[in-house]
């Protein structure tokens, strides 16, 4: 990777909550994050007490691939992308997550270095989790372990699944698969977070005027609306159908 090619990453701040920012309403949060939901409140409070937030500024670079394995990440407001970049500066977003969602579960595992950058895309505010803290209070929740798992199970799935589109499906099967995963449930629904063409084509391997064109074909066809940069999917069943390869 060009030297340079990242650049905003800084030793990490912490900043213990403050008066304010009670420890209760970090408990709050906490309990809204699937990692910790099963949790009581005590439980919740044990771990909103070993918790340290920090914030970042738009394009600010939290870790880097190769860095310490030694935090578990939560994001609290904002919206950050995981990204993997090429030695020519080339980047795969790998994701894109936003409140709620957390990274880091790996290095809680094994403690080995991280295996991707996240790059804020937005001011973002995180909890930090310390490795050696998290693993005491695990051991005395053990009910966190195992939603660990679920949610490692998950992403592994998932992995798979993205393997399988970029082998077997085309440009626009991609997209469509980008879509379906993006949006809320139901119909007609809209997409979770915003995702410009740029954003969608570094998730899928291609370029933006290959992801607009085939967003294009799809409004044509009346899969999908934009207004003023809202996407909404009108026909989810054909959407999915076009993300499943053609065997």
């Amino acid at each position: 990777m060009p030297h340079g090619a990242l650049s905003g990453h800084q030793p990490l701040r912490f900043s213990a909550p403050s008066m304010s920012v009670s420890l209760d309403r970090i408990a709050d949060f906490l309990g809204t994050v699937p990692l910790f939901r099963e949790l009581d409140r005590a439980a919740l409070r044990s771990f909103a007490d070993i918790t340290r937030e920090h914030k970042y500024g738009k394009g600010t670079v939290i870790v880097s691939e190769g860095d310490p394995g030694d935090a578990l990440y939560i994001v609290r407001s904002g919206e950050v992308k995981v990204v993997l970049v090429a030695e020519d500066g080339r980047e795969v977003i790998l994701g894109v997550l936003g409140v709620g969602a957390h990274f880091g579960e790996l290095s809680l595992i094994d403690g080995r270095p991280r295996s991707a950058h996240v790059i804020a895309t937005a001011t973002a505010g995180l909890l930090v989790l310390r490795r050696a803290d998290f693993r005491r209070q695990v051991e005395a929740q053990p009910q966190v372990a195992w939603a660990l798992l679920m949610e490692l199970s998950r992403r592994l799935r998932q992995a798979d699944g993205t393997i399988g589109s970029l082998v077997l499906l085309d440009v626009p099967g991609r997209v469509a698969r980008v879509l379906v995963e993006n949006a809320t449930p139901g119909q007609p629904a809209t997409l979770v977070k915003p995702l410009t063409h740029q954003v969608m084509a570094h998730m899928v391997g291609a370029s933006r005027e290959t992801v607009s064109r085939a967003m294009s074909e799809f409004q044509e066809k009346g899969w999908i609306s934009v207004v003023r940069r809202k996407v909404s999917i009108v026909d989810r069943a054909a959407l999915e159908a076009r993300a499943r390869p053609q065997l």
